[in-house]
């Protein structure tokens, strides 16, 4: 899963990571307590801060630079790395997903096989609320992406961005 091969969601060691994350992640969304997202996640910055309620896979593949946050209800599905900056805000209801599914492989979807691929967030960047970035997207340092857009594609460091597929529209 971890170097992009084909996996089965449902193997029992995956499930059994799921099930951990899940009730730390529930624990964490009942008391916002900050040691509970500390063990759950695999990094998280000095001055950080994560909004109930948030969700996640596996929580260990997750990386949250130092001065970030992370509103409300976000979705952060970490079945390969997310690497999040410094100084970074995502709004509310935002959604990091690296789950990918086989497309032309019809057997192989049928059969429940997906991979996943990394997504990085450099420094200083701002999602706006209901932002979704897809599997193996990288955001540049400084980037905007506007509210409600859906990032299909790399997006370089220095630009304002939006829409559905998320696109240029200026430099900064």
């Amino acid at each position: 899963m971890m170097n992009g091969q084909l996996y089965k969601d449902s193997d029992p060691a995956l499930v059994a990571e799921r099930r951990r994350a899940q009730q730390l992640v529930d624990e964490f969304n009942a008391t916002r307590d900050d040691a509970v997202i500390k063990e759950l996640l695999g990094s998280i910055g000095e001055d950080s801060w994560v909004m109930p309620r948030f969700q996640c896979d596996y929580g260990y593949q997750i990386h949250l630079g130092s001065n970030s946050f992370l509103n409300y209800d976000a979705i952060l599905m970490d079945c390969a790395t997310i690497t999040i900056g410094d100084d970074v805000s995502i709004g509310p209801r935002a959604q990091l997903l690296t789950a990918l599914h086989p497309i032309e492989d019809h057997e192989a979807r049928r059969q429940r096989f997906e991979t996943a691929a990394p997504i990085t967030i450099g420094n200083n960047v701002w999602l706006g609320g209901g932002v979704i970035v897809c599997a193996g997207v990288t955001i540049g340092d400084n980037a905007v992406i506007g509210a409600g857009s859906v990032v299909t594609r790399d997006i370089p460091p220095r630009v304002l961005a939006v829409g559905n597929p998320c696109k240029v529209i200026r430099d900064l």
